[in-house]
């Protein structure tokens, strides 16, 4: 077997592989009878099948699949044994000939493959990110506080609409009379709020059902009927106000700390205003550290200013796609792809220079915070450890989701590194004015 390596223009490589009988002949007659044994032709015994017929029938196949393996095999050990990086995978060259496996005896296979490009980056104090940090207004505090309180709170009748208030109302439209149906108007828009601003109960008003409500399904619910019965209702109402009730938060007293807080940690008024301004530092934290991840990416990236094999990469990506995308939907989205690449392939080289790794231990908590975040969507802030440690090991034990937490931990502790060398400036910023950098990234 012969291996040629020619390096081409844009970063790519061909490895020309020439296979020849003496290479592939045992490993052919071998599959020939083990596929004599097993065939099961009408007028022969099995395993009796005259070796004439079965390479007649099945020669072909066989020679062109041990050959291409071979082959393909050669050209990984080829670059293991000269220790050459490659990106992405190996594939079959554009500049691949035909095959005549029928009478042919050697055989010549094109593959190619994109170079990997040397990582050098020198980092000093020299080299300056920001890290912009959100700054807490009172607004977001109060939002905050009020939001974590409506869990615990109740609704109490109130004279007058205000703003967001739940409404008991009876519809009537000459054709049918709904009693007692619910309007919350929290489920509206600011705009759709406006008619009912002021309103009392025993006011009335016209509606048209169809504009209040354009979801069928929230429709059906306020008329009180299936969804299936909506066709042909007349959508013009005669609404009348019944009742209004208004969110009140609940006292701030005992029996509320210890519902809402029964580790106890939260004892008192100061010590909620505390918390809340806790929790929302966590989050704010969260979206400061990923905008300065992709601040560092990119600083990195234009920083080592790596020649990558684009149209090598394009190539290959169609070629793994098996045909799922042309190559014009690949243009199109290939700046981002690339810049993704380039950082994913630039994280590699973190991991092995400075020897990061990530626990089983490490990966664990990652899970049971995710798996937290998610009970706590449905009301749960303080599920059970146990019940975490479960659900944390399902997540792992998905292989996409627990790829995802491994690349995450991989991604901080990177990015942690990487810190540790260059000059960090922290930058207080208002929330509009993060949203126009995120934006921008």
């Amino acid at each position: 077997m012969k291996i040629v390596r020619e390096q081409r223009e844009g970063g790519s490589s061909l490895l020309r592989v020439k296979v020849g009988e003496a290479d592939y002949a045992q490993e052919v007659e071998k599959m020939l009878r083990d596929y004599r044994r097993k065939a099961n032709i009408p007028g022969f015994r099995p395993g009796m099948v005259p070796m004439g017929i079965v390479k007649k029938m099945y020669g072909k196949g066989v020679l062109a699949e041990q050959s291409y393996r071979l082959a393909s095999n050669a050209a990984f050990d080829y670059l293991q044994k000269e220790k050459i990086d490659y990106l992405g995978d190996v594939i079959p060259s554009d500049e691949q000939g035909d095959f005549d496996f029928e009478n042919g005896k050697e055989f010549d296979f094109v593959f190619e493959f994109g170079e990997a490009p040397e990582i050098k980056l020198d980092l000093t104090e020299k080299d300056k990110v920001t890290y912009n940090r959100i700054k807490v207004d009172k607004k977001m505090h109060d939002d905050y506080r009020s939001n974590f309180l409506r869990r615990f709170g109740r609704l109490v009748d109130t004279e007058k609409v205000t703003s967001d208030e739940a409404l008991s109302v009876t519809l009537d439209n000459g054709d049918m009379n709904v009693a007692d149906a619910y309007v919350g108007l929290i489920s509206l828009s600011e705009e759709e709020r406006k008619p009912f601003i002021g309103k009392k109960v025993g006011d009335k008003m016209e509606v048209n059902i169809n504009e209040l409500y354009k979801n069928p399904s929230q429709r059906a619910a306020v008329l009180q009927v299936k969804q299936d019965e909506l066709e042909g209702i007349n959508p013009a109402f005669s609404l009348e106000i019944t009742k209004i009730r208004k969110f009140a938060e609940p006292e701030l007293n005992e029996e509320f700390f210890k519902m809402a807080f029964p580790a106890g940690n939260v004892t008192s008024e100061a010590d909620l205003d505390k918390f809340v301004d806790e929790e929302i530092a966590k989050e704010l934290s969260r979206e400061s550290d990923y905008l300065f991840t992709l601040q560092l990416r990119d600083y990195l990236i234009k920083k080592a200013g790596l020649k990558m094999p684009e149209a090598f990469l394009k190539r290959w990506l169609y070629t793994i796609n098996e045909g799922k995308f042309s190559m014009e939907e690949i243009e199109k989205d290939f700046d981002q792809f690339l810049k993704m690449f380039t950082w994913n392939y630039m994280q590699k080289h973190f991991i092995q220079s400075e020897k990061i790794a990530v626990s089983k231990d490490e990966a664990v908590a990652e899970a049971k915070a995710l798996a937290a975040a998610q009970f706590a969507q449905y009301g749960m802030p303080s599920a059970p450890d146990d019940m975490l440690a479960g659900y944390a090991e399902k997540i792992l034990a998905d292989k996409e989701q627990g790829q995802k937490i491994y690349e995450k931990l991989y991604e901080v502790k990177v990015v942690e590194s990487v810190k540790q060398k260059i000059k960090v400036t922290e930058k207080a910023v208002s929330a509009d004015d993060f949203a126009s950098l995120a934006k921008e990234l």
